[in-house]
């Protein structure tokens, strides 16, 4: 089969020929691999489903397992969704932990916006998390790129999406935070042009796949 592929159960997925003690040698290693990415493409394609007729796009986080964040994003991809920042130098994310320091250290939400736009390179975005409609209507006021909506209740959410187009209908919104299947379709009704789910990767159950052996495929 090929990468995307829905396969059923027992069906067989790939035929490997070659030296017995070799096969055996690689087996763990490769059903490891073949497991946790497939495990993680298919939780991807459930949620892109669940999103189906909305324009809200399923991305992935920076929420991988140490060593595999390339192999974990593109599993993400052949799942059918998109893929967030690989590392911190893909863009701009000023995160909660960011804001309170500098609010500690005298600056505004502006401010902290046009410092980052300062500082960064010419092709780099801006994006800013926010927990309150205040808070995502100063940030677009103030030339964020992208607003990130944490954990925010639905009726506000939906409220702030409108507004926030009203103020700059280019602005991209991303919702995140508490998202899983349960509740990710109504999400995607607000508005939002992206949804960002950390579970993806993080704690996905892998998928059972085994080795069978066959003689008439081995060599010593």
């Amino acid at each position: 089969v090929m990468d995307g592929d829905r396969v059923k159960e027992y069906q067989p997925v790939a035929t490997i020929k070659g030296s017995f003690s070799s096969i055996l040698k690689g087996e763990r290693t490769a059903l490891n691999f073949l497991q946790r990415m497939s495990g993680i493409s298919t939780l991807v394609s459930k949620y892109v489903d669940a999103v189906s007729g909305t324009n809200a796009k399923i991305v992935d986080t920076r929420k991988t397992l140490p060593g595999h964040r390339i192999l974990d994003k593109y599993a993400v991809k052949i799942g059918g969704g998109d893929n967030h920042r690989i590392n911190l130098s893909d863009g701009i994310l000023i995160k909660d932990n960011h804001i309170n320091f500098l609010k500690n250290n005298g600056y505004s939400l502006s401010e902290i916006i046009n410092k980052a736009r300062l500082n960064a390179g010419f092709g780099l975005k801006i994006e800013i998390e926010v927990e309150t409609y205040k808070d995502a209507v100063n940030s677009v006021k103030s030339g964020a790129d992208i607003v990130l909506l944490d954990n925010m209740p639905l009726d506000e959410m939906e409220k702030t999406v409108n507004d926030l187009r009203t103020i700059d209908k280019n602005v991209l919104i991303e919702a995140s935070g508490g998202i899983g299947l349960n509740n990710v379709s109504n999400i995607a009704k607000t508005g939002v042009d992206i949804i960002s789910v950390g579970a993806l990767t993080h704690s996905v159950i892998a998928h059972d796949f085994s080795l069978i052996s066959s003689c008439e495929y081995f060599t010593e």
